[in-house]
C-alpha cells in the first residue's frame, strides 16, 4: 500500500496498551520517525498501576525505576502507585505520544501483510501491532472443590483493609502479593495465610535493585546464548519489605498448609493471591505457542514470558527497544 493511497486510519505502527511498556515501545519509535498511534483502554494515564491496591509500593527506589529518556521523579523510599502513575502520565505528555482513551480493542486480524484493529465501530489498518496490555486485567484463580460461601476477591481488585475491619479473612499464595495483603491484613483482621510450601523469604538485604541486576545479567546471558544463571526464585519468592519484615519477625505473619477443598475454608472473606496470565485477548488467535503467526507483531512486557525482568518499569526498556527496532526497520527507518 503506498502512502498516497492509505487511508486516514492508517498508522505505520498501533500499539495496544497504554502503559509503561507501551510506552517505552512509542518512544523508541517516536524517536525514529514511526507513525504510530497507541490504544489505551484506561480513563486516564497510569496503566495497572491505576488499579492497585493502596500500599502497594514499588521494590526499588525511584532512581532504579526508570522507563527510556528520563528519569523517574525522587522519592524518599519505595514509591507508592500515586507516583508512578504521576510518572508515567508526565512521560507521556513529555513525549507527546499519541494515545486514544477509552479504547478497548476487541479483534485483531492479519490479512495479505495488514493487521487490522478493531475497537466497536472504530477500526485501524497497520503493518506492525505492539500487544502491551500487561496481565493485571487477567487475574488467574485455580480450581477447588467445595464451595465458600463468603466473598471472594483476587489481589487485582483488593481494595485495602478497610472492608475487612474486625472480621475473619484467608489469603490464598505464597508469593509477593500474598505476603503483602496478608501482612497487613494481620493488623486488622483475624488472617490465615494459605501457602503450597513454607515461605520462601528472599534474604532481608535483597529488593529491586538486586532483582534488577540479575535480570539484566539473565538477559544478557540469554541474549548470547549461553545457559540461564537462574531466576529470581532462585533467591527466593518473597521481596521481604518493611511491613512484611516487621509482619513476620514479631510472629504475626505465620503460613498455614494449603487447604484441598474450599469445604476447609472458615472465613468470611478469601483472597486469591495467584497470579495473572497475559492479557492477550485480541491477539490470541494470532499467536502459535505463544509466539507471532505473522511477522510485524511484537508482544512487550509480559514478564518471563517475553524476557527476564519485562514486566517491570526499569526491565522493559530493552524489550521495547528491540520491538522498536525491528518496526523501524520494516519501513525503512532505524532506532538509534
Amino acid at each position: 500500500m503506498c502512502a498516497t493511497s492509505r487511508p486516514a486510519d492508517h498508522r505505520e505502527a498501533i500499539i495496544i496498551g497504554g502503559g509503561q511498556a507501551g510506552l517505552a515501545t512509542a518512544y523508541y519509535l517516536l524517536r525514529a520517525g514511526v507513525d504510530i498511534l497507541v490504544l489505551d483502554d484506561q480513563p486516564n494515564p497510569g496503566g495497572a498501576w491505576l488499579h492497585v491496591w493502596p500500599s502497594l509500593r514499588l521494590f526499588s527506589t525511584a532512581e532504579f525505576s526508570n522507563l527510556p529518556g528520563w528519569p523517574m521523579p525522587p522519592y524518599d523510599g519505595f514509591p507508592p502507585a500515586s507516583h508512578i502513575v504521576n510518572y508515567l502520565a508526565a512521560y507521556e505528555q513529555r513525549y507527546r505520544i499519541p494515545v486514544q482513551r477509552r479504547v478497548a480493542v476487541d479483534e485483531v486480524t492479519y490479512e495479505d501483510g495488514i493487521y487490522h484493529v478493531r475497537a466497536g465501530t472504530k477500526s485501524w489498518t497497520t503493518e506492525n501491532v505492539v500487544a502491551a496490555t500487561g496481565t493485571w486485567s487477567a487475574p488467574f484463580v485455580p480450581s477447588y472443590p467445595g464451595t465458600f460461601a463468603g466473598t471472594q476477591w483476587h489481589s487485582a481488585n483488593y481494595p485495602g483493609t478497610t472492608p475487612f475491619r474486625s472480621t475473619t479473612v484467608a489469603v490464598v499464595g505464597g508469593a509477593n502479593s500474598g505476603a503483602q495483603i496478608a501482612a497487613e491484613l494481620t493488623s486488622v483482621a483475624k488472617t490465615t495465610w494459605y501457602t503450597r510450601q513454607p515461605p520462601r523469604w528472599m534474604p532481608d538485604e535483597v529488593d529491586g535493585r538486586v532483582l534488577f541486576r540479575r535480570n539484566r545479567l539473565r538477559a544478557l546471558a540469554l541474549q548470547r546464548g549461553e545457559p540461564d544463571p537462574g531466576t529470581d526464585s532462585a533467591l527466593g519468592d518473597i521481596v521481604v519489605l518493611p511491613e512484611v519484615r516487621r509482619a513476620r519477625d514479631t510472629g504475626r505473619l505465620q503460613a498455614t498448609p494449603m487447604f484441598t477443598s474450599l469445604d476447609e475454608i472458615d472465613a468470611e472473606h478469601l483472597i486469591w493471591c495467584t497470579g495473572f496470565r497475559p492479557a492477550i485477548g485480541p491477539i490470541r488467535r494470532l499467536l502459535d505457542h505463544g509466539r507471532p503467526r505473522h511477522p510485524g507483531l511484537h508482544v512487550v512486557g509480559y514478564g518471563d514470558w517475553t524476557g527476564p525482568g519485562a514486566a517491570t518499569i526499569t526491565g522493559v526498556g530493552p524489550y521495547a527497544k528491540q520491538a522498536a527496532r525491528e518496526i523501524a526497520a520494516s519501513v525503512d527507518k532505524s532506532v538509534k
